[in-house]
């Protein structure tokens, strides 16, 4: 079927009032691990992002959740949702890029280090979230090393196993190391707010300032994971850590260790995602602390 009208009879189905107007034009963009990305241009003018999934699972409710949830109880700015079912997102249109000023990345840290000051009694969420294409397991836990290594560490391990994409041999060593990482983390005074997944492409930028943070993996866990994951991969730099560190200090050895063993879980995340080279930097990880 035609892409465009493939979009047409999913918005038609869906009854949504909001896309009344015909369709005018109707582009295609990337768009993570999950459905098809379009920015469809109504009639009158107006432009949205339509997300729709054909899987047999479909989830795009719970990223609709996600993002509800970012607008209704922080200050975050994400992309409204217009309307939000398992096949079907569609979400306001906003503007940006993808490439980051240093005054971009300054903006940055002052949103990450606002939202991280979001708490919650215990670790995880009030329902399950997504990484991509996997599941986030968020049943409460009180202490954040047990809530890392139960519902973070083991269950992506497991599910790299399943897909056949992580060696079984990688298990006991990862066993090892959560059983000993006292030796280097500690539990925080109070969960963080996390967006979950800084990666360049989820962020848009205009003039030097952020317009949107998009595709949220979000759960109450401890910031040091959101800013080692944009350290892994190299999301923002130097202007963004300065800024983040003036606002909240971190405590030391961040750098040296604990940004390297917090980035075993987006590590995890690709493996099971993609395999192929996340293996090796997963292995990389483990020799670095003896296992």
């Amino acid at each position: 079927m035609d892409v465009r009208v493939a979009v047409e009879l999913v918005l038609s189905q869906a009854e949504v009032t909001a896309v009344s107007q015909p369709i005018h034009t109707i582009r295609p963009l990337s768009g993570g691990q999950i459905g098809q990305v379009y920015e469809v241009q109504l009639a009158d003018g107006t432009k949205l992002v339509v997300k729709f999934d054909d899987d047999p699972d479909p989830q795009l409710d719970i990223e609709g959740a996600m993002l509800r949830f970012l607008a209704e109880q922080t200050e975050l700015p994400v992309p409204g949702v217009i309307h939000s079912e398992p096949h079907l997102l569609i979400m306001e249109f906003m503007p940006g890029e993808s490439r980051f000023s240093p005054q971009a990345e300054v903006d940055a840290a002052e949103h990450l280090a606002t939202l991280h000051r979001v708490t919650a009694p215990t670790f995880g969420f009030p329902f399950m979230t997504l990484i991509g294409a996997f599941t986030q397991p968020n049943d409460p836990i009180a202490g954040w090393l047990e809530f890392f290594r139960e519902r973070r560490i083991f269950h992506l391990m497991h599910e790299g196993v399943r897909l056949g994409r992580l060696p079984q041999s990688f298990v006991p060593r990862l066993e090892k190391l959560c059983g000993q990482w006292e030796r280097w983390l500690a539990e925080p005074e109070r969960p963080s707010l996390i967006h979950g997944d800084v990666w360049t492409t989820n962020v848009l930028a205009e003039n030097g300032r952020i317009t949107a943070f998009l595709d949220p993996a979000i759960y109450f866990g401890i910031d040091e994971m959101e800013l080692a994951y944009i350290a892994l991969f190299n999301s923002f730099g130097a202007p963004f850590f300065e800024r983040y560190e003036a606002i909240r200090p971190l405590p030391p050895g961040f750098y040296e260790e604990r940004r390297h063993l917090y980035s075993l879980y987006p590590l995890l995340s690709h493996v099971c995602h993609f395999g192929g080279s996340y293996v090796g930097m997963v292995d990389s990880v483990l020799r670095r602390f003896g296992f």
